[in-house]
């Protein structure tokens, strides 16, 4: 059994317009199934608006969906009330993007990093407290006398270790990371990188990793996820997703990414045309308009999700030509 199980997930999100107009909604994430295994890492991968913030959320029923199921460990969290929700949220938490919006500016970084400790009572003295602060302090790479500073005194990339040092000080078994390292320079990347590397190996954490950036979720994930328009289009191994996608959206994406080397004959795919709305979505499949490979079919019968021999799905009407 898988520790995290996504199955046909909906959150439709309704748009305020005018009194006389008609109701319309957002289809944010519009019937996402995916797992995640114990201590895995899963990529999930998309352009901006695809839906992968929302879907993360979710998850965590920060978001609440509108359909779907959402399994952690055995147990469907749609189905918790808030009281039950909370004994859960021990075990899953979530590094936000931004790490200089995502900690109070008047707290300290010790209050911030205690605060679960306080909440899930996890420290039974004042001096308890401040040991466990400082541990997880230094297991972040930071120095434990800091913990009376305020986060406008460090950096971007020392603010994101205080977040993940917060995120673990309930020793959680699964970590959504939404876009973790996307607001830091390229250097600092790597370090918080190996920093998340190395917590998965001590704790045997499980990771729902969102990110834009193919590279960095080939490096650190075990499986990818790619999001279109509120759904999944392409998941499998990371390796064999990077080097031979077979959705032609998927295609475009590693297209994009930098190489390295100069001589390099990758050719570049280039869409055409808009994304399409999530407020009226295109009948058939959702990438037909931008496709460069797009045939009848694909413009009024929307492609299953169809998983192969290999364990890699892909929806696509033309994946197997």
């Amino acid at each position: 059994m898988p520790l995290l199980d996504v199955q046909d997930l909906r959150v439709h999100l309704p748009v305020r317009g005018p009194v006389w107009s008609r109701p319309t909604v957002v289809r944010a994430v519009d019937g996402v199934s995916l797992t995640v295994e114990a201590g895995e890492a899963v990529g999930l991968v998309g352009e901006s608006g695809c839906g992968k913030t929302t879907l993360g959320r979710a998850v965590l029923r920060l978001v609440e969906p509108t359909a779907g199921r959402i399994v952690f460990d055995g147990r469907e969290l749609t189905k918790l009330e808030r009281g039950a929700l909370r004994g859960l949220r021990r075990r899953m938490q979530m590094v936000f993007q931004d790490p200089f919006n995502s900690l109070n500016p008047r707290r300290t970084v010790g209050e911030s990093v205690g605060e679960a400790l306080d909440i899930h009572r996890l420290a039974p003295t004042r001096a308890a407290r401040s040991e466990r602060i400082a541990g997880l302090l230094t297991s972040v790479g930071l120095d434990p006398a800091h913990a009376d500073r305020y986060p406008h005194e460090f950096s971007g990339g020392q603010r994101q270790r205080i977040g993940i040092a917060r995120a673990l000080a309930v020793d959680p078994q699964l970590l959504v990371c939404d876009e973790p390292v996307s607001a830091l320079d390229v250097s600092v990347q790597a370090q918080v990188i190996n920093l998340l590397r190395d917590v998965q190996r001590e704790r045997g954490l499980a990771y729902l990793f969102i990110s834009h950036d193919l590279a960095v979720v080939e490096h650190f994930c075990q499986r990818i996820a790619v999001m279109y328009l509120g759904r999944v289009v392409e998941t499998g191994p990371s390796r064999a997703v990077c080097r031979q996608p077979r959705h032609p959206y998927t295609q475009a994406l590693l297209s994009a990414v930098p190489v390295v080397d100069p001589q390099s004959k990758r050719p570049r795919i280039i869409l055409t045309g808009e994304v399409p709305s999530p407020l009226a979505p295109p009948p058939g499949c959702p990438f037909h308009p931008r496709c460069p490979v797009a045939e009848g079919r694909c413009r009024t019968e929307a492609p299953a999700l169809r998983m192969g021999s290999d364990g890699r799905a892909v929806a696509c009407h033309l994946a197997g030509d």
